[in-house]
């Protein structure tokens, strides 16, 4: 949201600069993002003095050029080449001088130099209007006043309007600060804090009055309550064209384009009051009739925006005798707003039901500054008064009287909040106990309303516009926000609650692979669970009929939940890679959904990914290209840290991968991995590797919680290597060869490991030749060659036997 610090002086006085108020604002909880400077004419005319022509004559190369001398109060006339032809002796003149910067209309910056023009040298440029910013006329220079004193700054001349602007990011509970109305409030009890005490400078609209009453407006609220309050009034008479500079300076400097004197108005007093206003052009009001109602759904309506939407049977609309108008507290209609030839108005100012608003808002797609204030809920007790202040300005700029009686329809009024403040519960939820009479002062510049003071606490009214403050502790807030968290002060003594959580907690296990993850060089990511509905066409294991999809999207690309961990990766490696950032290892916690026949599920996955080399070049070696062994590496070490290793490899048929592995658990699958399928890559924009691995989170937390840790002295005994060269059949994996020597020799054997794998001449045809170590150790005695050799032996017989293995 968008604050003119030009427009909030006009309610509270104060001659802080920009950057100290927006510390105060930040400080109550209207956390500035930014301060923009705005400037009515780009560049403030710096640097563009008033001059006086002394001479001018004919170019004596150019037809079209003349040579001037002109007084910009200096010590000397400078000598200036024009092309104007309205240019003469005696002018008094805009001059933009050395080094002054000029903008185009586009906003393109261009500097004035010396120079010489057909010979003849020019030390600075005589404007005309547009080359200033001033209009839009390139006719000749502009002609000045001849009082004025050559040497001025044009600044001091043309009324620039220069203005600090604050970015406020406002949480949707404080709807009652979205208008400069509403951070001045917020400002002054700020300020109160700081003993500086300024009172608040509202519009008046004592002016009001009605001239004649020429007209009646029958107005019919058939849904109070969607429609709690709703009021307007008739003004006639009126002149619609541009509205005057000022306004218009107020409204560019928020970010918004004049449209006419009318709109402008209703967009002025929304922002200044937070009241949205809309204005109906009282000719195309059939049968003088107003209705508040609802219509049938499917019911056809064009909106301002030329777009013709479907209504639903629960959209608030505005309609005359026969036809629709306007989408209540959203969105106006094509056929009925103001244009040039409107010369009277019905004037609507309402307060429309939040959840309505928000709910109409939402199915249509529309997000505008009424229903934005409309949805988070606005004053109900200003809606005449905002009313009769747009009537007085739009009366101000338009011409024009009031020719009805104000319409206020407020059958059930909105009542103020009760509470009780307790003074013990303040201070045990602050921290700190504050004074009582600072309480009291803090809470009356708020508007609070102190009904009675008793010994144990306050009681209140809280006035409507604050209806995010509802309890005790919304009231505590709000005091403390005021007096300042940073002046609360800190104590020597730290209280802390202890809780008893298994170590196997979903949240201690992913810190700990997470930790473990990251030290070997990954980067967590997180994804957004939405995604496209497309990414069911990739795999033939994902369906479009188990998609959850959003009963209110945001975008076709943000329709459904995620059924696989994979393309949200994917789509952080195309955005990397694209950015020359090709060595990729990514890992994300998140959650699958699918929507199964009678069943919906959400399931806990770890997702890895790996992409690029394994480690950036250096002068210490080349790098290392990723491969699927390295990936296994990773899946292995984070199964053995959580102490599951007696997995189960299996080959897995997935069309999203090219190879792939399962590793089960009994008929647990724990994960599956693999290298990506370059047809799915290519969906991605991605020309390299990837490799993934899909962890079930939630077997791993099952079978880690089951799992028993232990633990046993280091041997004292050591250690003995023996060696085999295997010639194998080529489909024999060197997983088998693992298996079978672990199930043979259970005791002595504790790691097995393939160091060398040869194919090619010498062998023949159909075989390979594994070279594989053994490591043996008996915790109690030194082994023996007796021993090893008898190990060694029943190895080999079982190799042989089962594998049909010979030694080489």
């Amino acid at each position: 949201m968008k604050i003119s610090y030009n427009w909030l002086k006009q309610f509270i006085d104060i001659d802080w600069d920009a950057e100290k108020t927006g510390e105060l604002l930040t400080d109550l909880g209207l956390e500035i993002e930014g301060i923009d400077t705005y400037q009515s004419v780009k560049g403030g005319l710096e640097g563009i003095v008033i001059g006086h022509v002394l001479t001018c004559e004919q170019h004596s190369n150019a037809d079209k050029l003349k040579v001037t001398t002109v007084d910009i109060g200096g010590e000397a006339p400078l000598q200036i080449v024009c092309g104007a032809p309205n240019v003469a002796t005696g002018q008094k003149v805009p001059v933009a001088t050395i080094g002054t910067t000029l903008y185009t209309e586009e906003g393109e910056a261009w500097k004035i130099k010396k120079g010489k023009i057909r010979g003849e040298e020019s030390h600075g440029m005589i404007c005309a209007e547009d080359e200033l910013g001033l209009g839009k006329s390139h006719d000749g220079i502009m002609i000045l006043d001849e009082a004025l004193v050559p040497g001025t700054p044009a600044a001091q001349v043309f009324e620039i309007e220069n203005d600090q602007v604050f970015e406020i990011g406002l949480t949707p509970n404080r709807a009652d600060a979205m208008s400069h109305w509403g951070v001045a409030r917020d400002l002054k009890a700020g300020l109160l804090q700081k003993e500086i005490n300024k009172g608040l400078i509202t519009p008046s609209t004592s002016s009001f009055k009605i001239e004649k009453r020429v007209h009646k407006i029958d107005v019919d609220v058939l849904d109070s309550e969607k429609a709690p309050r709703y009021a307007g009034v008739v003004i006639s008479g009126l002149k619609v064209q541009d509205s005057p500079e000022w306004l218009q300076h107020r409204l560019k400097a928020i970010g918004l384009s004049p449209i006419n004197n009318i709109v402008d108005a209703t967009n002025y007093v929304l922002h200044e009051l937070g009241q949205p206003l809309h204005a109906f052009d009282l000719s195309k009001i059939t049968g003088e009739k107003i209705e508040v109602r609802t219509l049938e759904a499917g019911t056809k309506f064009t909106t301002l925006d030329g777009v013709e939407r479907e209504l639903h049977e629960d959209d608030l609309m505005i309609c005359d005798a026969e036809k629709p108008m306007c989408i209540a507290g959203v969105f106006g209609g094509l056929h009925s707003g103001v244009s040039e030839n409107t010369n009277a108005i019905f004037l609507e100012s309402a307060y429309f039901n939040p959840v309505a608003v928000r709910k109409t808002a939402k199915r249509h797609g529309l997000n505008t500054d009424a229903s934005f204030r409309f949805e988070r809920g606005i004053d109900p007790n200003i809606t005449e008064y905002a009313l009769t202040r747009a009537a007085i300005l739009i009366m101000e700029i338009a011409g024009g009287e009031i020719t009805s009686e104000i319409v206020d329809i407020y059958p059930k009024k909105i009542e103020d909040q009760q509470v009780f403040l307790n003074f013990d519960n303040t201070t045990k939820l602050i921290g700190q106990e504050l004074p009582r009479e600072v309480i009291k002062e803090i809470l009356m510049s708020l508007d609070i309303k102190i009904n009675n003071v008793t010994e144990s606490g306050i009681g209140m009214t809280i006035p409507a516009f604050r209806n995010d403050v509802t309890r005790e502790a919304d009231v505590i807030e709000e005091i403390l926000r005021v007096y300042g968290y940073n002046n609360i002060t800190f104590g020597n003594k730290l209280n802390a609650t202890v809780s008893s959580t298994s170590k196997f907690d979903d949240h201690r296990v992913s810190d700990v692979v997470g930790n473990q993850l990251a030290a070997q060089g990954f980067y967590e990511m997180m994804a957004n669970s939405l995604t496209t509905p497309a990414y069911t066409t990739l795999s033939e294991n994902l369906k479009d009929a188990y998609n959850v999809e959003m009963l209110n999207p945001l975008g076709k690309e943000l329709s459904v939940m995620r059924q696989s961990m994979l393309f949200s990766g994917l789509e952080a490696i195309s955005y990397n890679v694209n950015r020359r950032r090709s060595d990729i290892k990514l890992f994300e916690f998140g959650k699958t959904y699918h929507n199964y026949p009678g069943e919906r599920k959400e399931d806990k996955h770890l997702a890895l990914f790996v992409t690029g080399n394994r480690n950036s070049e250096s002068w210490t070696g080349t790098s290392t290209p990723t491969n699927f062994f390295y990936l296994k590496g990773i899946v292995t070490s984070v199964l053995e840290k959580l102490n599951i290793t007696r997995v189960r490899p299996s080959s897995v048929k997935n069309d999203l991968f090219s190879e792939a592995v399962g590793l089960s658990l009994g008929k647990q699958e724990v994960v599956t991995y693999g290298i990506v399928k370059k047809s799915v890559l290519k969906k991605f924009d991605i020309s390299q590797d990837v490799y993934f691995a899909d962890f079930n989170w939630d077997a791993i937390l099952e079978i880690a919680a089951r799992n028993k840790v232990r633990f046993k002295d280091i041997p004292k005994y050591p250690s003995v290597r023996r060696d085999f060269a295997l010639l194998l059949d080529t489909k024999v994996q060197f997983e088998e060869v693992a298996t079978l020597a672990k199930q043979t020799e259970k005791q002595l054997l504790k790691e097995v490991n393939l160091f060398d794998v040869y194919e090619g001449r010498n062998l023949p045809e159909g075989k390979k030749s594994y070279a594989v170590s053994f490591l043996l150790q008996d915790e109690n005695k030194t082994l023996t060659d007796k021993n090893i050799d008898k190990v060694m032996s029943k190895l080999q017989q079982r190799f042989e036997k089962e594998l049909g293995a010979t030694l080489r």
